[in-house]
């Protein structure tokens, strides 16, 4: 049967109008992204089926653009929804960043810096530049190893906070 033809209170978009987009399940959510789905399956069935195919909605964004189109029902332009989606999500937290004092919210920095890391199967060094009231100017990737180390230099990193005029910094080294 089609969402359309679902009761109201049932439709993942009329939900998160009417309860909030707390109130959506995992699937729900990416069914909305989604838009539609295929004969016989609805965008809510194809959303099950890649968060069964995937583990998580973690695995579902982070899965490579081949991986996910060979999905039933996948392809590029739903890959490219989903992955706009997660970039406006990551802007989303560095503007909160850029707007609030980060050396005083450590989770809203964390989640930033877990957001931006986490696509990368090998260290990252990332900076961020922090203006005299510990707001964000920017963030950078400045160097990049291999699965177990990266190599950093200090001049580079020294070079890019003055040309940010930064104040002060936050080093990030991470890998999943």
């Amino acid at each position: 049967m089609a969402i359309n033809d679902w009761p109201l209170a049932e439709r993942p978009r009329e939900k998160l109008l009417q309860q909030g987009p707390d109130s959506l399940s995992d699937a729900e959510l990416l069914a909305i992204f989604l838009r539609t789905g295929q004969a016989g399956r609805s965008a809510l069935d194809l959303a099950r089926e890649l968060l069964g195919a995937f583990g998580s909605v973690r695995g579902v964004l982070d899965a490579p653009m081949e991986q996910f189109c060979r999905q039933h029902g996948m392809g590029e332009s739903k890959y490219v929804v989903l992955q706009a989606a997660l970039q406006l999500a990551q802007r989303h937290l560095l503007e909160g960043l850029q707007r609030q004092d980060c050396l005083h919210s450590s989770a809203l920095t964390r989640n930033y810096l877990l957001s931006r890391l986490r696509k990368y199967d090998r260290e990252v060094f990332l900076c961020l530049f922090l203006d005299n009231q510990n707001r964000v100017i920017a963030a950078e990737e400045l160097f990049f190893g291999t699965i177990d180390g990266a190599t950093v230099h200090p001049r580079i990193v020294v070079d890019r906070a003055l040309h940010h005029n930064a104040a002060a910094l936050i080093f990030e080294g991470s890998r999943e």
